[in-house]
């Protein structure tokens, strides 16, 4: 059993829903990623989505966007993500990491060699935005070979077929989109996220994880009645940005810990 079926088993055995932050390696600074790592868990984390940064991520609002920015003139590149990776499972070797991203700096390393080293390196899972399920039969079947699982994004616009493609191939979770635009963005209809997500319950055998615009408690808590997951990303990234970044840790631990008790109540 992998380490995400694991986690998300056990939150549903014991009705807690789970909380998955995001943040951007090397942001603010390479040093301090590891230890943000860390204080994630201890604010209540998961599972981890790891940010691999990009120069293009079309995907991302302005601020993950800029953190990809940062993260890169600090020298970031995708061989010190999974370092990073590495080093986090020195002292935990139970919290989930999904690997998230785009696909220039994976075929530039290449599939196969990604797909090993990352598994290494102690991954869990691989969501990489611009990797269409329709295209990524080979990629899936590397990943599983290696005991990782590839996450796809399914929006409010996703076709049955698609949805139903998603759950042959992929694994881990559903990342669903709660709306039509970028990370960051706002005004989130609860009802019709609850729609869309029973939706693809009716087609996928693996938990549903929602995001985008997830931005304090009290939504956190509301979409989590439909979800088995809530995913926060710009709202952490903004917690490092208030403050210099040898606090950043303790920002985000203090950030995440009522979060964590929002969606536990």
């Amino acid at each position: 059993m992998s380490r995400i079926e694991k986690t998300l088993n056990a939150l549903k055995a014991n009705g807690r829903k789970g909380l998955i932050p995001f943040i951007t390696a090397g942001y603010p600074t390479i040093e301090q990623t590891v230890p943000i790592m860390h204080a994630l868990v201890e604010g209540g984390a998961d599972i981890i989505e790891f940010g691999m940064p990009f120069s293009d991520p079309m995907a991302d609002g302005p601020i993950i966007q800029h953190s990809s920015e940062v993260a890169l003139k600090n020298g970031m590149k995708l061989k010190k993500v999974l370092e990073q990776v590495a080093e986090f499972r020195q002292k935990d070797d139970s919290t989930p990491i999904v690997l998230m991203g785009y696909a220039n700096p994976i075929e530039n390393m290449g599939q196969q060699a990604f797909a090993e080293a990352a598994a290494k390196a102690g991954a869990d899972a691989v969501l990489v935005v611009d990797y269409p399920p329709e295209e990524s039969e080979e990629f899936s079947t590397m990943l599983r070979e290696q005991g990782m699982d590839q996450i796809f994004l399914l929006a409010p616009t996703s076709v049955d077929e698609r949805i139903q493609h998603v759950a042959r191939i992929g694994g881990g979770f559903i990342y669903y989109v709660s709306l039509k635009g970028v990370t960051g963005a706002a005004n989130i209809d609860v009802a019709e996220v609850r729609q869309r997500i029973n939706r693809i319950k009716a087609f996928v055998p693996f938990p549903v994880a929602v995001g985008f615009g997830v931005r304090d408690a009290a939504t956190a808590r509301r979409l989590s009645q439909a979800a088995d997951a809530v995913v926060m990303g710009t709202r952490i990234i903004q917690e490092m940005d208030s403050v210099p970044p040898a606090e950043a840790p303790a920002a985000v631990a203090a950030f995440l810990k009522p979060i964590r008790k929002a969606l536990d109540e």
